[in-house]
């Protein structure tokens, strides 16, 4: 009997930003009727890239819309862009799926699907991200025998299940921490018990042996000397602390709460359980006098000590203000917008990268006068180092070309960007001179929030400049500056009373 070639649909891909790789991907390796035949972006260059790594061609929406061979777009672009698109490609005959939403109104998603249906054309718009990754990869576990009934499947199993499938939208920082605390802790101690079979008490016990024996260190003699046996360090159990047994909870809570979500088990055993109390960590401002050596060790710092002290001055967090660019800066207005950071990625994603922010909202700071001073006097010895650099300065330009045209402010002598552990070796330095040799980058920060509440601000300025969710957040970490502002506030309160009483 002979068999029948399926026909392959060929299709462009528009949008080449991060979410494209699964989509490729997908679509290249896991869809026998498609045929991937081309990618577009903003950027051709960009386009051009990705395509490259696909073995596909790189060319502009025009060409694609233009190719009749090519019956249909996947659209993966911003929201805000989608009807547009939809409606150009709609226009020159081709299918369209779209990542959702489809349009970012109803009403005008209704006037699409009339084209649509006018045309004779399929249109439709995803309602699970990544072309149902989850499942066509339950599918191919199906055709290739390696499904497990969940009534069989170990808390490993599932792990890599979710690790594989679930956690693919996640800063690439947290996805690795995930993992380290998944294979250093979690799968060890309770990777072989059944999904089915894990219960709170199991993990009550987990929990608290992690408290007593969670860590593995070199064991020690009265002397604290390592001791050894032949040649190699012995070792022996040591308590974990309470954080971290709190971040291990964190990661094996959303595991099983994914579980609950596709139906493996009813209820989530993490929620059950009794946590560790963690002591609140102090905060440790710089003193008056520690700011004043630490700024005068900062300006013999020739590539570190500029962006020190910004961020001692504005409250930034340090992929903040590594990842500053020009175009927030405003000298006019006296204005920083902090809408993005500079963010490590792997090696295969092109490096460090812009990435939103912590919380996705951006603010506008307007700090002191001095520090736009601060900041004009970076311009001008950017400018300097420009010139002395001459062919081998290269301004840094973000991989995902997300910010392509966006110059950053702090650099090196060659214009790339700054280091977060040369960053942190610098203030090191600097800090030991200014006779705080244990604080922290992060430290920097405190310092402006209790600097900021100490000399007057209210606690909501004080949130907003430091990018708290809360005002309450804030209120919170720097409860101690609040007792001071107190304190200060009876005192005008009783000056007023005096006042008033003498008038």
């Amino acid at each position: 009997m002979g068999t029948t070639e399926t026909k392959k649909m060929r299709v462009g891909v528009v949008g080449c930003g991060a979410i494209s790789d699964i989509y490729l991907t997908n679509m290249i390796h896991n869809f026998e009727n498609l045929e991937v035949a081309a990618c577009c972006a903003g950027h051709l260059e960009h386009a051009k890239k990705k395509a490259e790594q696909y073995g596909i061609k790189g060319c502009t929406y025009e060409e694609i819309l233009a190719d009749p061979s090519i019956e249909m777009v996947v659209i993966l672009t911003p929201a805000p862009t989608h009807e547009g698109l939809i409606r150009q490609a709609l226009e020159a005959g081709k299918h369209v799926y779209t990542e959702k939403t489809m349009t970012l109104a109803p009403e005008t998603a209704a006037k699409l699907i009339e084209l649509a249906e006018e045309k004779h054309l399929y249109l439709g718009s995803a309602p699970d991200t990544f072309l149902g990754s989850a499942l066509q990869t339950a599918r191919k576990a199906i055709d290739d025998g390696l499904y497990i009934e969940p009534t069989r499947l170990t808390l490993a199993q599932w792990l890599d299940i979710w690790q594989s499938d679930y956690l693919l939208s996640q800063k690439y920082g947290t996805v690795k921490t995930y993992k380290a605390q998944i294979a250093t802790h979690i799968k060890p101690a309770l990777g072989a018990v059944k999904l089915t079979k894990l219960t709170p008490h199991i993990i009550q016990g987990f929990y608290n042996d992690l408290l007593a024996n969670g860590r593995i260190v070199p064991k020690r003699d009265k002397q604290g000397k390592i001791i050894k046996k032949d040649g190699v360090a012995v070792t022996e159990t040591a308590p974990l602390n309470a954080k971290t047994v709190r971040n291990v909870h964190g990661v094996l809570t959303k595991a099983l709460s994914q579980a609950v979500k596709v139906g493996y088990i009813a209820r989530n055993p993490c929620d059950m359980v009794d946590l560790p109390r963690v002591e609140k960590a102090q905060i440790m401002p710089l003193t008056d006098e520690q700011v004043k050596s630490y700024l005068a060790a900062a300006d013999t710092d020739n590539d570190y000590g500029d962006i020190l002290k910004v961020i001692l001055f504005t409250g930034l967090r340090e992929a903040e203000a590594l990842g500053l660019t020009w175009d927030c800066v405003d000298f006019k207005k006296g204005t920083l917008k902090i809408c993005k950071q500079l963010q490590k990625r792997p090696a295969e994603a092109g490096g460090f990268q812009f990435a939103a922010l912590k919380n996705d909202k951006t603010r506008i700071l307007r700090p002191a006068p001095f520090v736009m001073d601060m900041l004009r006097a970076v311009r001008s010895k950017q400018a300097q180092r420009r010139l002395q650099a001459g062919d081998l300065w290269q301004d840094w330009i973000d991989p995902a070309k997300q910010y392509a045209a966006c110059r950053l402010v702090f650099t090196n002598a060659l214009g790339d960007h700054l280091h977060p552990q040369r960053l942190y070796a610098h203030h090191k330095k600097i800090a030991a001179k200014a006779g705080a040799p244990d604080a922290r980058v992060h430290d920097l920060r405190h310092t402006f929030a209790a600097l900021s509440l100490q000399n007057g601000d209210d606690v909501k300025t004080v949130q907003e400049n430091l990018g708290h969710a809360t005002a309450a957040f804030t209120l919170d970490v720097y409860g101690h500056v609040s007792e001071r502002m107190k304190e200060d506030s009876a005192a005008r309160m009783q000056g007023y009373f005096e006042n008033l009483k003498k008038a």
